[in-house]
């Protein structure tokens, strides 16, 4: 029991109706690129910081910006690269103290396409991506844990042959939180 009340004193509750909160934050991105053949998740790192204004009790507007690695390993070949500069829009319903699901939409835009060092932006040369972000955050303390999983909805290449192939991101992160 004391443990418990331990756990549920050290939970945040949600932040005033009508606040608004900076969080940087800084993670670890999983990416590969959808329809592809011997790729695996690439590990990357995902850095930004996220607004949050809190709408009422149960509900959150979170805008961010932030930097993240993409593309995908390639088993018999060099990793492809696709970094991105990505603007997530999500609303956060808080379903137990310090316990949010969220969801929205995501703008991308690429800030480089390398294999082996090299530029390859004539290939990977959509320059706009479309995401679905869908997740869940845990606040302890004013530290935010955040997973969430990225759908992509736009193709990486205007390439007819490779029109179909997508981000697919999965990410973890650390942030904290400051009321402003």
């Amino acid at each position: 029991m004391a443990a418990m009340a331990l756990i549920s004193l050290g939970a945040s509750a949600q932040h005033a109706v009508g606040g608004l909160t900076l969080q940087p934050q800084v993670g670890l991105s999983l990416a590969t690129v959808t329809k592809t053949d011997d790729t695996s998740l690439k590990a990357g790192l995902m850095a930004g910081a996220e607004l949050e204004y809190q709408v009422t009790d149960m509900l959150g507007l979170a805008a961010g910006v932030n930097y993240s690695m993409q593309g995908t390993a390639r088993d018999h070949t060099d990793n492809l690269n696709l970094d991105y500069v990505n603007i997530p829009l999500r609303a956060k319903v808080y379903v137990a103290p310090g316990f949010s699901i969220n969801g929205g939409i995501q703008l991308g835009f690429m800030a480089s396409a390398k294999v082996d060092g090299k530029d390859w932006s004539d290939v990977y040369d959509k320059t706009f991506d479309l995401s679905l972000p869908i997740g869940a955050s845990y606040e302890y303390q004013n530290i935010v844990f955040d997973a969430r999983y990225n759908f992509g909805l736009t193709g990486v290449s205007g390439n007819k042959l490779m029109d179909d192939q997508k981000n697919s991101v999965l990410q973890f992160t650390v942030g904290y939180r400051f009321d402003l």
